[in-house]
């Protein structure tokens, strides 16, 4: 005798149910833009929550400045001053080279705790959070590298172009870098894997670069490798941006490498990204 009432009870609460849910236009579909600079806020909120995750953006590279520079800077140039003036643009391009490790730490640590999932079920361009990630990743490298800069002056160093064009530079060139490390980040199975193989890889291409020292006085078959490597490219344009006298090929080669990055791994990893199951 209760089916009834029950029955009628559920009638009605459907159709409560369809009355709120139609009542109500659905709200327009989120623009690419839209979507990815939300995407690049989230990356921002999770340093607000993390604040850790600058230890290796700021603290690290201020401990290679001072320790070089104080410790070497006599035996290798003669005086502290001279060796700071070559050394902090080249520190300033390796602590940004080394946070783009983490664009791929961060999309294989979603991908692995299934909120990527979450994102595939939502009404955005599929490659918005991939874009939004390392977009929000690009404020942490404008932040390492101005720490570096800093630090910097406070001890000596003095740039006489300005450090505007130089930091646009080097987070232009790890904005394409970053494409690697999220495609390496689709590839392997555990942050800690993705980690381990970015520093591997950029560990030797940095210390086998003109960011310590001057090619001139390595052997002839490490200073070839040193002339041809990217990042040596990389330091030189900074170099010279710093001090006024860089040159259009410095910075074209600059450009021209991180367009040909992203051109190359940014549609690879949305690919992989859209077939991530």
């Amino acid at each position: 005798m209760s089916a009834a009432p029950t029955r009628t009870r559920t009638a009605r609460d459907e159709q409560a149910l369809h009355a709120a849910l139609s009542s109500r236009e659905r709200p327009p579909r989120a623009s690419t833009l839209s979507a990815c600079l939300t995407f690049g806020w989230r990356g921002m909120l999770k340093v607000k929550h993390v604040p850790e995750q600058l230890v290796d953006v700021t603290i690290t590279p201020v401990l290679f400045v001072l320790m070089f520079t104080y410790i070497f800077g006599g035996a290798i140039s003669g005086s502290t001053a001279e060796y700071l003036e070559f050394l902090l643009p080249g520190i300033m391009v390796m602590s940004v080279l080394f946070t783009t490790v983490y664009s791929g730490v961060a999309l294989n640590t979603d991908v692995t705790k299934g909120v990527v999932d979450r994102f595939r079920s939502l009404p955005i361009p599929r490659s918005a959070p991939l874009v939004g990630s390392v977009l929000g990743d690009s404020v942490r490298y404008v932040v390492g590298a101005v720490v570096v800069v800093v630090v910097g002056v406070a001890i000596g160093f003095r740039p006489e172009a300005g450090i505007g064009g130089v930091v646009a530079a080097v987070v232009v060139f790890a904005f394409g870098l970053a494409w690697v490390f999220t495609t390496l980040g689709l590839l392997l199975r555990t942050p800690n894997a993705v980690m381990n193989a970015g520093f591997m890889a950029i560990f030797p291409l940095t210390f086998l670069s003109n960011v310590f020292v001057d090619p001139e006085t390595l052997p002839g078959w490490l200073e070839a490798f040193v002339d041809v490597n990217p990042i040596s490219h990389l330091v030189t344009a900074s170099r010279g941006l710093m001090a006024g006298t860089a040159t259009a090929g410095d910075i074209g080669f600059v450009l021209v490498s991180a367009a040909v990055l992203a051109a190359v791994f940014a549609p690879l990893t949305v690919r992989l990204y859209r077939n991530k199951s």
